[in-house]
């Protein structure tokens, strides 16, 4: 039996959530640590391995570009129009 605030998201049941989000640490230094936990866990799993692939690399740029593409749309949108009109 592990205590509410040592687990996983992914074994928290959906009652559970708010308790378990309650204990989280949102401070600025905890966040940061959640933050560097997540990229430690991904570059071991993905970057850092013995025989690795493009997998993990290309999930990076596939991320940067739908990024890049949310924060310009409205511009990308603008411009279609501009066009034709």
């Amino acid at each position: 039996a592990v205590p509410i605030s040592q687990r996983r998201l992914m074994d928290v049941k959906l009652g559970e959530l708010p308790n378990w989000a309650a204990s989280r640490d949102f401070t600025p230094n905890g966040i940061l640590s959640a933050v560097r936990r997540g990229h430690d866990r991904f570059y071991n799993k993905y970057i850092n391995v013995k025989k690795g692939g493009i997998g993990g690399v290309a999930m990076l740029l596939t991320g940067y570009v739908v990024l890049s593409y949310i924060w310009e749309y409205d511009h990308i949108k603008h411009d279609r129009w501009r066009k034709y009109h």
